[in-house]
């Protein structure tokens, strides 16, 4: 009677941890078959074409953005042993062309640096020089010493063709993370700020696409991934992003880019004069001594005079002179005359129109020859 007892009690024993591993082996295979039908459902989750399309262009297009930091050298006045000390920057630059190592970045990403090194996509850790800077544009060109037979060069755009409502993508470096992808529109063209160098910058294109402290230099693509911009400034009260920044154009930069490498600087026409907007239009203000608007005869609203009783400048808008056209082209203001007197190249002369006086004057034309400075 024991026995029999015992033989049933093993027995259900003997069910129940059966039954035990049958329900762990259940739910083991049915956890394991669900983690594969997550896994399968999340591998085919369809991508959209827009998707696919920003995930060409930063596969194509990352790997020519470089990291760039500058190490400049300061010393305390108030130092009786005038200790230099190093102050580290950073910021980002664009590969344009793979052959000669040559980089595209701001001027104001590299000013007043000592030394400058460039990191590119495999990490490591090149030096660079200084071929040639543009502070009207916020332009710095650079060449990698020694660069590595393998880079990768990005496509120059059209930024004439572009338009307000586009899709755009910038890379850059914000905050030291490297070669980071942002994306928005183009939100206005023809934006004028000044950068963070004091100089007034023209024709820039605003975007909403994130843009922070690092990725000044970096560029500013469209979905072909083709170089449309040169990420410049924010406008922002934290200094973060706000989701308003600015692009220098590539064409401006496509302008001058031959002249910097060859000769390190941009050489503009300057006709010597000072100008100040009115509500007639630009008057000149000043003429330079020896200037090609002396040599014209271009009156200003303020004369040098010295003589025995009066040294300075006298101001006379009676006889001064209004610019009314700048090659036969009709200019408001005095940005408007820089401007057309830019597209001359100071290979031609300039055709003035003047009025003495303010708008009811006498008109007159005067040709200029403008220097290159």
């Amino acid at each position: 009677m024991m026995n029999s007892k015992k033989n049933s009690n093993l027995f259900v024993s003997l069910t129940a941890v059966i039954l035990s591993l049958t329900m762990f082996l259940g739910a083991l295979l049915w956890n394991k078959d669900s983690v594969k039908a997550a896994s399968e459902s999340t591998r085919n989750v369809p991508r959209t074409e827009g998707e696919e399309q920003t995930i060409s262009v930063y596969k194509k297009t990352n790997e020519s953005v470089v990291f760039i930091t500058t190490t400049t050298l300061t010393a305390d006045p108030f130092d009786f042993f005038m200790e230099a000390k190093q102050r580290q920057g950073t910021g980002s630059g664009v590969i344009v062309d793979a052959h000669r190592g040559i980089i595209l970045t701001n001027l104001h990403v590299i000013s007043s640096a000592d030394k400058i090194e460039i990191t590119l996509a495999d990490g490591l850790n090149y030096k660079a020089r200084l071929l040639g800077f543009d502070p009207e544009s916020d332009i710095a060109v650079l060449q990698l010493i020694e660069p590595p037979k393998y880079l990768t060069e990005i496509t120059f755009g059209d930024s004439s063709k572009l338009d307000v409502g586009q899709r755009v993508l910038a890379i850059g470096n914000p905050f030291g993370l490297n070669r980071t992808l942002t994306q928005g529109i183009i939100s206005s063209l023809d934006r004028a700020v000044r950068s963070p160098t004091g100089a007034l910058l023209k024709g820039l294109i605003q975007t909403d696409a994130s843009i922070n402290p690092g990725n000044s230099g970096g560029p500013l693509l469209d979905y072909g991934g083709n170089l449309i911009g040169l990420n410049t400034a924010i406008l922002s009260q934290s200094g973060d992003s706000a989701g308003i920044g600015f692009s220098v154009p590539i064409n401006q930069i496509k302008r001058v880019l031959p002249e910097l490498i060859a000769t390190g600087k941009v050489l503009r026409p300057k006709i010597g004069w000072v100008l100040v907007d009115t509500n007639q239009g630009p008057m000149v203000l000043r003429v330079l001594d020896g200037s090609p608007a002396l040599e014209a005869g271009i009156q200003p609203i303020e004369r040098r005079v010295k003589d025995v009783f009066l040294q300075g400048y006298v101001r006379d808008i009676s006889r001064a002179d209004i610019v009314t056209k700048v090659n036969g082209k009709t200019v408001r203001d005095k940005d408007e005359v820089e401007d057309e007197i830019s597209k001359s190249q100071g290979t031609t002369d300039i055709m003035l129109t003047l009025r003495r006086g303010g708008i009811k004057g006498t008109e007159r034309m005067v040709k200029v020859t403008p220097v290159l400075q």
